[in-house]
């Protein structure tokens, strides 16, 4: 029934129950006949009037409900765009500011998941790819041992050599891969931890990327004060990040470059890292998006170098997960020189509040 039907019916029968209610004094000799007439004519006009009144009082009522029927009606068609305009009563001027409120919260939802499903479809193409990658070229030798096709020593060593690189390098995106599905999993505040040493942390990190200084000729600048520096993060998240940065810096540093890694302590009470290369550089559009996952400069040399586009952005949620920034600037002349930000250790060993530390689970 509608509302304008419901309002009527219930007017006519209030008329009706007062009618009858005459009647019922004029049994009794309550009311003489003359007054019973005037009386129920009183009443059949006020009902009269009082029904055109529901029917003119009504229309804005069913305009208002209309209106936000119609704007339901859109969002359920899949138009999240659709919205009302808040006119009328009071109320309704409510209503129709809570279901557009309603409305921009499932815009902004759908958008989120529509988002989130591209990033998952482009996380798993370029799973594929560089999956693939490594895969293939360790096939691609491993047949060619197979077969007897290398005879002399120094190649046969150098093909179980690359076969040995592309497991390492395969193993080191499935880890990184690993490492983000756990960095998303969830997080935990308040931890009790031993506050990281940075150089503790630099001399265990840097004799690993002897190997790969050497073949480049690269040199290796360290500069930390000299008293001891103790950060508020986990000594494994700490060479975490700073090994990504430097393996970054390693890769896109020219021969006989030099990379230069510096720790200072500004008056915030934080602590800044700093990671200079002599490369390319970064352009100023491309500084933002560097830290994006699989994101590369130049997709064709970060492969054939051995990135995955993950090594940043595992940096990236480290850092803000302790409540620290991350960046990278131009460096003085030629380069980029990548830095971050950590809450500066006191006596203490607990977890600043509302440090969120990512919990691993076996």
């Amino acid at each position: 029934m509608k509302l304008r039907s419901y309002l009527i019916l219930a007017n006519t029968i209030s008329i009706a129950f007062i009618i009858l209610l005459l009647l019922v004094f004029f049994q009794y000799m309550l009311v003489t006949k003359e007054q019973l007439i005037w009386l129920a004519l009183a009443t059949v006009g006020a009902g009269i009037v009082s029904s055109g009144l529901f029917f003119v009082l009504v229309r804005p009522l069913e305009a208002s409900v209309r209106r936000i029927g119609e704007g339901a009606g859109r969002i359920a068609a899949g138009d999240l765009e659709a919205r009302v305009a808040d006119t009328g009563l009071l109320e309704f001027k409510q209503l129709a500011e809570q279901f557009n409120r309603m409305g921009v919260s499932l815009e902004q939802s759908f958008r989120q998941v529509k988002a989130a499903e591209s990033a998952q479809r482009e996380l798993v193409a370029n799973m594929a790819h560089d999956l693939r990658t490594p895969l293939a070229s360790m096939q691609s030798y491993a047949e060619a041992l197979e077969d007897g096709v290398i005879e002399d020593e120094t190649t046969y060593r150098r093909y179980l050599s690359t076969i040995r690189s592309e497991t390492v390098r395969l193993g080191d995106l499935i880890q990184d891969l690993f490492e983000l599905s756990t960095l998303d999993a969830g997080a935990q505040q308040g931890t009790a931890y031993s506050p990281a040493v940075a150089e503790d942390v630099l001399v265990e990190l840097l004799p690993r990327f002897t190997l790969q200084l050497e073949k480049k000729s690269l040199q290796l600048r360290v500069l930390l004060p000299e008293h001891s520096l103790k950060v508020y993060m986990l000594e494994r998240h700490l060479q975490r990040v700073l090994q990504n940065m430097i393996e970054n810096a390693v890769r896109h540093s020219p021969h006989e470059g030099i990379i230069r890694i510096e720790a200072e302590e500004p008056s915030d009470g934080f602590v800044r890292f700093t990671v200079t290369d002599e490369g390319e550089g970064v352009p100023q559009q491309e500084r933002e998006r560097i830290f994006e996952r699989f994101y590369r400069l130049d997709r064709s040399r970060s492969r054939e170098g051995g990135g995955a586009g993950l090594g940043l952005s595992i940096a990236k949620l480290l850092v803000e997960q302790y409540l620290g920034q991350i960046g990278v600037e131009q460096a003085n002349g030629q380069g980029s020189r990548f830095w971050f930000t950590v809450r500066k250790a006191d006596e203490r060993s607990v977890m600043p509040e509302n440090t969120r530390i990512e919990v691993e689970t076996l």
